[in-house]
């Protein structure tokens, strides 16, 4: 039985710990080319007004790739109400200079884009140039609603830029983030997987105790092996009648 008990608690564990054990998306080569991005000079100053970019669906640009990388969180976990940075890298490999106007991201239901969960707010730049054969790293920081229900949600991040006065739009990420509770995530978590972890320890010492008492107890039952007396056979002794051998037991019985 306790062995049974043991069983449901382990799996109950790993089927609890599994979101914590899921491994997140490689992002080696993105974090690679924002590492070797290069800041030249002035890439513009965060407008004070933020403006309301909507939804323009421009066209991105093949001259332009752009990379996003979340800075010590490759996990992806987003706090709710609290703020979130990520990196998103710029590439200019075309002819002419790329002016960066501004990002935006958006927050999804991952089973069906077009339900929208919330408009984060974009960040608009003022003289942001990247000239051409240039890397640029742009910090993007937002925030979901704090009243936001803790889960996977899909974000879709946009980059808004021109070349040439022709307006373009490139994402750099469409991906699936891990929203969790702010202040509550750590310490519910930990207690309530501190205290399965003691409750699976508790359970593994009552079952090798039973263990032993088992073994302890087939020991002490190990059966006795007893020497008994045997009753003389009677053909044995008719065929040896008449022979020194009677002669001789006949002797020590009247002794």
């Amino acid at each position: 039985m306790a062995m049974k008990i043991f069983s449901v608690f382990f799996f109950a564990l790993l089927f609890l710990a599994s979101p914590f054990l899921q491994v997140a998306r490689c992002q080696s080569e993105a974090e690679a080319d924002v590492a070797e991005a290069v800041e030249g000079g002035d890439l513009g100053i965060v407008g004070e007004d933020v403006q309301d970019f909507g939804d323009p669906n421009y066209s991105s640009a093949p001259e332009v790739k752009t990379v996003c990388v979340f800075p010590k969180n490759s996990a992806k976990l987003v706090l709710a109400g609290e703020q979130t940075e990520l990196l998103v890298g710029m590439e200019n490999i075309g002819e002419s200079p790329v002016n960066v106007i501004a990002i935006k991201a958006s927050v999804h239901l991952p089973f069906d884009h077009r339900m929208l969960v919330q408009n984060l707010t974009a960040v608009a730049f003022n003289n942001a140039t990247v000239p051409p054969s240039v890397q640029a790293t742009f910090p993007y920081v937002f925030a979901v609603s704090k009243y936001l229900q803790p889960g996977t949600f899909d974000l879709v991040g946009s980059i808004i830029y021109d070349i040439d006065q022709q307006p373009y739009q490139s994402t750099f990420y469409n991906g699936t983030i891990e929203v969790v509770e702010a202040g509550g995530f750590l310490s519910v978590e930990s207690v309530f997987l501190v205290t399965l972890g003691i409750a699976l320890l508790v359970l593994l010492g009552l079952w090798l105790h039973g263990q032993f008492q088992r073994i302890t107890k087939k020991t002490k039952r190990a059966p006795k092996v007893e020497v008994g007396t045997r009753a003389p056979d009677a053909s044995l002794d008719e065929w040896l009648q008449g022979t020194a051998y009677t002669q001789s037991a006949s002797k020590s019985k009247k002794k």
